[in-house]
């Protein structure tokens, strides 16, 4: 993964933007799935704690899937590396 020094701002840029779609998403979906009375300007606290669980399980299940991947990818990596050598092709 490139460092912020790395990037150029165009990927800077796109990355902020990625960011902001699906921090956007979330609060669509735990918007719907929670808040459901809208007599009042301020959150119940069962629609404040409802959001913050959607929030939290959200973020922990994002965290396993990207651990996962990394997993996966560096299994495939020391996979293509072990068949590069195996067919005396150096990478």
């Amino acid at each position: 993964m490139a460092t912020p020094e790395m990037m150029t701002e165009a990927d800077q840029i796109k990355t902020f933007k990625d960011f902001l779609v699906q921090y956007n998403k979330l609060s669509e979906l735990c918007f719907n799935d929670c808040v459901h009375d809208f007599t009042s300007r301020t959150l119940r606290s069962s629609e404040e704690k409802c959001t913050s669980n959607c929030m939290e399980k959200y973020l922990r299940a994002n965290q396993r899937v990207s651990q996962r991947f990394h997993e996966f990818q560096m299994i495939a990596n020391e996979n293509m590396i072990a068949l590069a050598q195996k067919s005396g092709n150096p990478s």
